[in-house]
């Protein structure tokens, strides 16, 4: 996905999602240094962890998405630095006691050999027994092939009206979900604009994540069901990692 023109509708659907804010702020607090945020999209997490003190940068491939989270940080009265990069191949001066890759980040790695270069280039970037921590949804999708409206509408001060319609589509073989999103905005007048934008993820297993981490040089992760710690179990929507650079 081009997420340079999905900023917008980005910001829209996801900036009111709080369910993993504490647990990042909880482990970059606890590890007492500079984190990285990989993946930082519009500056969710980055300026939530800077209004508590956290010395945080920001990694993120769009510059739509990073104008929108510098915009984010200023309105707060943050001073928060943000890099243009991808997790496979950024090169940076900086230790890190913590790297963090919050909501999915790692789902846009679609090949063992991409995956493995990006977790062996976190591992490089932190300090040895850095944490790394990050989190990925458990595989379960809704209904294949069928438009969905999933309730996510968006009222705008002019009058208009925006609503989201998705279509999921489903490669085993590949551990891809692709996501189409069909953005209908409506005009006070009637005049209705429509918007497409299609999402690929590479979804995980969780001793898939496992051994992969193991082979980029990290210990043996703790895996939890929930961001309060809970047991990864059958009805889990996420699975939330935290390792360590041997």
């Amino acid at each position: 996905m081009n997420y340079d023109d999905f900023a917008d509708l980005y910001d829209h659907q996801y900036d009111v999602y709080r369910d993993d804010l504490h647990h990042y702020a909880r482990v970059a607090e606890q590890a007492a240094g500079p984190v990285l945020e990989i993946g930082s999209g519009t500056g969710r997490v980055t300026t939530f962890l800077a209004r508590r003190g956290v010395q945080v940068t920001g990694l993120e491939p769009s510059a739509r998405m990073i104008e929108r989270a510098q915009a984010r940080a200023a309105q707060g009265g943050l001073t928060v630095r943000f890099v243009q990069g991808e997790a496979g191949t950024f090169r940076l001066e900086d230790r890190f006691a913590t790297v963090l890759a919050p909501f999915n980040a790692l789902m846009h790695l679609y090949t063992p050999t991409e995956q493995l270069q990006a977790l062996e280039n976190i591992h490089a970037h932190l300090v040895t027994g850095g944490t790394f921590a990050f989190d990925l949804y458990v595989p379960r999708f809704g209904k294949p092939n069928t438009v969905r409206h999933e309730g996510e509408t968006f009222h705008a001060p002019d009058g208009s009206r925006t609503d989201v319609f998705l279509v999921q589509r489903h490669d085993k073989a590949r551990q891809h979900v692709t996501t189409e999103y069909h953005v209908d905005t409506t005009a006070p007048d009637g005049t209705l604009k429509r918007r497409h934008y299609t999402l690929t993820q590479r979804y995980y297993t969780r001793f898939e994540m496992e051994w992969l981490l193991r082979c980029a040089g990290f210990e043996s992760p703790r895996v939890s069901g929930s961001f309060q710690g809970g047991p990864l179990e059958e009805g889990s929507e996420v699975m939330v990692f935290t390792t360590r650079a041997l």
